[in-house]
């Protein structure tokens, strides 16, 4: 009996009705068989006088518990076609208890009394038929969709005969007029090769000897990963040999990425740089970030970011009691603040327009909301751009994060984390030594505050807002060339997500001015990167799409570090955060400095700026501008604090303006 849009809500809801009665009825008649078959083979088919006369009262409360059983346990209301496991779990669990009744009032009541076996019987009887029609059902819809196979259904293998292949090729089987036809298995773990799974066996590994020989022996089109936990290395061994042999390859989402309970068969996609780059998933202590985060007020700056939109993703999912959001773009923060309450409509969210730099509106927010932990992710990040701008760089990713963490202070915050960068490390840009001299006032700012202040570390992640792989992308959809910097040039990746939770983590792990260091991996060479998501669009590098190189732009470097190369680590209770140890600047160096270096960025004098830069950043290697003598990217350092002294004074009311960022003790 099928329901149809074009009857009136009437007529469908009297078809339902019938339906379930038909249903019930079907049920009574199964018992009652079941009943009458456990009596029958008790007495070999001639039941007694006194047991004959016990039957019937027996089997009409035994059926009476059971449709009350079945009808709480919503047995009735499901579809036989989709009976599963966990309705089979259902429906013993229903047939149990009313037998257990039943049995014990027999026990009681001697009018009720029948042989122990007979209530065996029956129990077992109707598991096997109540259940057993349901499967039968179930296996006939299957065999009947399954079995049709379209004339331009692609012959497919599946690698991965686990939990995720098994889940996929359900939900293939049951699609009517499927347009995959699915050939086999293939998996590494060699005491699975000759099983089936559904009635589709395991071929051998998945390795190149394999697939050369099943591609055209099976004339295979399309290769589906089922191993959603497998690293990025495995996956791209497995595209690479499929490439080889000009067979096409899609996968499964990640564990993360079905967390939202979405079906296999709808999220098959195409293979994604990320999943070639893909490392083992990230292992949270959620305890510990549960801890640091549960029911407190999270503030979340540069949060129509990449990095800070998806902290904010992440906070929500530990139960903060507010969230709060603060950007300068207006835009970007309206798209955040609507996907996150769509995703948590039960939570706290303010979404607060500001810029950092701004002290009466940070102020402000921290005075009315007084946020527990700070997650400080706003910052200018363009190396190029920070290049030709950078008292730009400094009025934000310095004196921003400056105020930002002074109200952390003056307001009581617990914690505040900022987001650095592997650019930090021996810079060669603006932007990475605004970055480092951010860390110095973080450091310098833990020494005297209770609150705890913690910087974390991290190189490039994948598909940010303006990174490397969104403009390969345009450049491959508008048919190249793809331009790279340097045929050498080197970075280390990691996913949003991942950087995102290891933030976190660090930030519960963090007892006051540590620099968290993230494992980053083996950093990946661009012009494979380019090379890979050329491949991944369909086309071939220097043939249908060409790679040019460009000369490396101002301030970038072939080689980006982690560490300082006076500095050492520690290890963490995580496996993929370490700390760097790297003797701190004297708080009252760091307070003069930064009264100098705002003084030169009043000036608009670039060269100047570069100079106390350079003197901050010791180890910083920047291009000088202007009449600098001749000597290149690693000339400008300022050789003595006189030379500091030489550059214009702070103005005695900018000063003033504000108490020192810490005191003049040592950190």
């Amino acid at each position: 009996m099928q329901y149809s849009p074009h009857m009136s809500a009437e007529a469908n809801a009297a078809r339902a009705l019938m339906r379930r009665v038909v249903v019930i009825g079907y049920h009574l008649l199964l018992w009652a068989f079941a009943f009458q078959l456990a009596m029958a083979l008790r007495f070999d088919g001639d039941v007694p006088h006194p047991w004959n006369s016990r039957r019937w009262p027996v089997l009409g409360i035994l059926v009476t518990l059971r449709l009350i059983a079945f009808y709480r346990s919503g047995l009735f209301h499901g579809l036989w076609r989709y009976a599963g496991m966990p309705e089979l779990k259902s429906l013993a669990l229903a047939s149990t208890l009313p037998t257990l009744v039943v049995f014990s009032l027999g026990l009681m009541t001697n009018s009720l009394r029948m042989p122990r076996t007979t209530y065996l019987g029956e129990w077992l009887a109707s598991i096997v038929l109540v259940g057993g029609s349901r499967f039968v059902i179930r296996i006939l819809r299957e065999r009947r969709t399954g079995g049709k196979r379209r004339a331009d259904a692609l012959s497919t293998l599946i690698v991965g005969a686990g939990d995720a292949g098994d889940s996929l090729l359900r939900d293939m089987q049951r699609h009517p007029d499927s347009k995959w036809a699915i050939e086999g298995f293939l998996d590494d773990n060699l005491g699975k090769t000759g099983a089936l799974v559904r009635d589709i066996r395991v071929l051998g590994p998945a390795d190149e000897a394999t697939l050369s020989r099943l591609i055209p022996d099976l004339d295979i089109k399309l290769v589906v990963l089922a191993i959603p936990t497998a690293d990025g290395a495995r996956l791209r061994q497995i595209v690479e040999i499929c490439r080889k042999f000009g067979v096409q390859t899609k996968t499964m989402p990640s564990l993360a990425d079905r967390i939202e309970g979405q079906l296999p068969l709808a999220t098959l996609r195409e293979i994604a740089i990320e999943d070639l780059l893909r490392r083992a998933p990230v292992q949270l202590d959620t305890e510990q970030v549960g801890e640091f985060l549960e029911g407190r007020t999270i503030l979340v700056t540069g949060a129509a970011g990449s990095i800070g939109s998806e902290l904010a993703r992440q906070v929500l999912r530990f139960g903060p009691g507010r969230l709060l959001l603060f950007d300068h773009n207006e835009n970007g923060l309206f798209h955040v603040e609507r996907e996150l309450r769509a995703l948590f409509p039960d939570a706290e969210i303010n979404a607060l327009i500001g810029d950092m730099t701004d002290r009466l509106r940070v102020e402000a927010v921290f005075r009315t909301f007084r946020p527990a932990v700070v997650f400080h992710a706003a910052a200018h990040k363009h190396v190029p751009m920070m290049e030709f701008n950078p008292a730009e760089a400094v009025k934000n990713n310095v004196f921003g994060t400056q105020l930002v963490a002074d109200a952390a202070h003056d307001f009581g915050a617990r914690a505040f984390v900022m987001v650095s960068t592997d650019k930090a490390v021996n810079p060669t840009s603006i932007m990475g030594a605004t970055k480092r001299i951010a860390e110095m006032i973080i450091q310098a700012r833990a020494g005297t505050s209770p609150t705890r202040y913690v910087a974390v570390r991290f190189g490039n992640v994948l598909g940010s807002a303006g990174s490397v792989v969104p403009i390969f992308r345009e450049q491959i959809a508008r048919g190249g060339p793809v331009t790279v910097t340097h045929p050498e040039m080197r970075r280390y990746f990691m996913t949003i997500p991942e950087a995102a939770q290891l933030v976190l983590q660090a930030g519960a792990l963090g007892k006051g001015g540590e620099i968290f260091v993230l494992d980053m991996g083996e950093p990946v060479k661009i012009v494979d990167l380019a090379r890979d998501l050329i491949e991944l669009s369909g086309l071939r590098p220097d043939v249908d799409i060409n790679i040019e190189f460009t000369g490396m732009r101002p301030g970038e470097k072939l080689f980006e570090e982690l560490l300082h190369n006076e500095e050492t680590f520690d290890t963490t209770p995580h496996p993929k955060i370490v700390v760097g140890r790297f003797q701190r600047t004297p708080a009252d160096i760091v307070n003069k400095d930064l009264g100098t270096l705002r003084a030169v960025a009043l000036t608009g004098d670039e060269e100047a700026l570069r100079r106390i830069i350079a003197h901050m950043v010791p180890e910083a290697k920047l291009t000088m501008t202007g009449t600098l003598p001749p000597g290149g990217p690693s000339a400008p350092k300022l050789a003595s604090s006189e030379a500091v002294e030489s550059l214009p004074a702070v103005e005695e009311q900018e000063a003033h303006q504000r108490p020192s960022l810490v005191s003049a003790q040592p950190a």
